[in-house]
């Protein structure tokens, strides 16, 4: 599977969707369950958003994407909810895309890996500051690259922001070649350990000193991941669980570790390679980890960021310190970017990209209006209709409310 990791882009006057996506070969994948998630009454009075995004979805889908999907949501109201679907989730059955389907969700797994890191500082047992070698498990490498790498140097704010220099591994060009190239039908179900991911990555020099500037790596929620587990003693998908998607009733998020499978409802994922369509739907996973091997679906990413920006999962200074892009010149906090639109709202999310899956989440600052959205193709044509399609939804009268 390409593991293409979408970077937010340095700010300007319009930072969009798709400027947030400038790198070459990011992974970030995300498994779900297969229960049915929640479904909230709507609250007395409360009216179905007006349609705003339909038209956005037509350009994605004719961009090159065999299907795109939106769902928008006020105040987390899933019953006052707007669904929205264009093109198809299989192209051999002609299956339409489903509110409840299951996809991956590439680097939007990084914001849940930051919130329980938060959370750890907040708790007292982290502090962001710190060195990251003080806090990783047994067996797990320091140094690399002759020296020239060495996570004594790096702090745990500087891996939450990516300006920890650390090189990404996905961008290995012999993994790369396996991970998304004309390689990944032969290496597609291979098995990685993070251990042997971030021996790749302290194996090349580093992009720049330790905290000098901002470049987005997968390698620092890989090893966020272990951290995590440093810390608490458990893998960090079971402290994701334990902390965000038990309490909030995430019941379709699941991260696969090596299981290949999209448990159902799901469609299919498609990649071009050497100019030809792949279905990637299946492969596994473990290629993301914590950088990005979650699974989910559109109704469980906007009731975690109702939470998260409503301020439900962190205390205020942490909800402080997850929105700071001061060390990145604006382009990125700690898990999460800001975008802003052109009629001057400014919204908060992430988005993510892995073979066969692109998807975004972004929401008003507070939370109460979100939208997410997903193609299941990792190269459309362009991605400027997400730019349009952010636009559309918060641009609007009805956008500018909260």
């Amino acid at each position: 599977m390409p593991l293409r990791p979408h970077r937010p882009a340095a700010p300007g006057p319009l930072r969009s969707a798709t400027r947030a996506v400038l790198a070459a070969l990011a992974a970030l994948v995300l498994t779900a369950c297969t229960s049915t998630p929640r479904v909230s009454a709507p609250p007395p009075g409360a009216s179905r958003p007006p349609a705003t995004t339909a038209a956005a979805l037509r350009r994605l889908v004719a961009d090159g994407a065999p299907g795109a999907a939106a769902l928008v949501t006020w105040d987390d109201h899933l019953a006052a909810s707007r669904f929205s679907a264009v093109g198809v989730a299989d192209l051999r059955s002609g299956r339409k895309m489903g509110r409840l389907d299951r996809f991956r969700a590439g680097s939007l797994t990084k914001t849940l890996v930051a919130t329980v890191v938060l959370q750890l500082v907040g708790e007292g047992r982290l502090g962001l500051d710190d060195r990251v070698a003080d806090h990783l498990p047994p067996g797990v490498p320091r140094t690399g690259a002759g020296g020239a790498n060495d996570l004594h140097r790096v702090t745990i704010r500087q891996l939450l922001d990516h300006t920890s220099g650390l090189f990404n591994y996905t961008a290995d060009p012999h993994l790369a070649e396996q991970l998304s190239g004309a390689g990944f039908p032969a290496h597609r179900y291979d098995r990685y350990t993070p251990v042997e991911l971030l021996r790749i990555a302290l194996g090349h020099p580093p992009t720049a000193a330790p905290g000098a500037r901002y470049a987005y790596s997968n390698t620092n929620y890989l090893v966020l991941g272990l951290v995590i587990q440093g810390v608490t003693g458990h893998p960090y998908a079971d402290e994701l669980r334990r902390r965000i998607l038990a309490p909030f009733d995430l019941r379709g998020t699941s991260f696969p570790g090596n299981s290949p499978a999209l448990p159902a409802p799901h469609g299919r994922g498609y990649s071009r390679i050497d100019g030809h369509r792949v279905d990637s739907t299946a492969f596994n996973p473990s290629r993301a980890g914590a950088a990005g091997e979650m699974i989910t679906t559109l109704v469980d990413l906007n009731h975690f960021f109702a939470a998260l920006l409503g301020g439900k999962l962190l205390a205020p200074r942490q909800m402080a310190q997850l929105r700071s892009e001061r060390a990145t010149g604006g382009a990125y906090g700690l898990g999460v970017y800001a975008t802003w639109l052109p009629c001057g709202v400014t919204v908060w999310g992430h988005n993510g990209d892995i073979n066969g899956s692109y998807a975004q989440t972004a929401g008003t600052a507070d939370g109460r209006h979100l939208v997410s959205y997903r193609v299941n193709t990792d190269t459309p044509a362009g991605r400027t209709d997400g730019a349009a399609l952010l636009a559309a939804e918060f641009c609007a009268p009805h956008g500018r409310r909260g």
